[in-house]
């Protein structure tokens, strides 16, 4: 019941919600938990719903503003990408209610509808700038006509996410390493089998009360 009451205190406090959040997660976190991508998807269509139910972010002609959290991306860190394919069901769940893009290997599954969640297991972003550049070289893209626009066109992962959440106090990997360069990072001592929804409201709180600088 205290930990409800705190949960609903954490949420009443957050105005200003990331458009798109990143988990990064180590295979080891997902044999611990292989069911809380599912929870975390679930806690950010909770808090969604707080923000469309809240008579705070009504207008005056009945719209809605919509400070939501439009798409979550999980990585999952593993050399070896075959060793998560016993966890693939659990993993398909996310597309019950949520739009489910699943990267793994070299094929890519879209299940569901809604809130775009992405999974990608194994992926490198050295990697991914590697294959950007050669794609840009076959199509014959001239060097004065590629800027950071033209790049990212080629991007394998057109996110670029407002909020990086690393659990467990471990390392970031280079996942995304273009498009979190002004991410806001959150690192939790809390490891991944023991991240709670209270857990997550903090990390959006922390966000709210950073000023964000774009590198500036």
């Amino acid at each position: 019941m205290i930990r409800r009451i705190y949960e609903w205190i954490l949420l009443r406090g957050i105005e200003v919600l990331p458009g798109h959040i990143c988990f990064m997660i180590t295979a080891s976190d997902l044999q611990a938990s292989p069911g809380k991508l599912n929870d975390v998807t679930s806690w950010c269509l909770f808090v969604n719903g707080h923000f469309v139910r809240d008579k705070r972010n009504v207008t005056g002609d009945g719209g809605l503003p919509f400070p939501a959290i439009q798409g979550l991306t999980f990585h999952i860190s593993t050399p070896d990408p075959a060793q998560i394919e016993p966890y693939l069901p659990l993993i398909r769940k996310v597309g019950e209610h949520a739009r489910l893009h699943l990267h793994i290997g070299e094929t890519t599954e879209t299940l569901g509808d809604g809130v775009d969640v992405c999974v990608a297991v194994g992926k490198s972003g050295r990697e991914e700038i590697v294959s950007c550049i050669r794609k840009m070289a076959e199509v014959g893209e001239s060097p004065e006509s590629v800027s950071e626009q033209t790049f990212e066109k080629y991007l394998a992962f057109p996110y670029a996410p407002d909020l990086v959440i690393k659990t467990g106090g471990s390392h970031l990997t280079d996942f995304l390493i273009w498009q979190s360069v002004y991410s806001e990072l959150f690192f939790s001592d809390v490891n991944w089998d023991l991240f709670r929804k209270i857990d997550f409201l903090r990390a959006l709180r922390d966000y709210q009360a950073r000023v964000r600088k774009f590198g500036k």
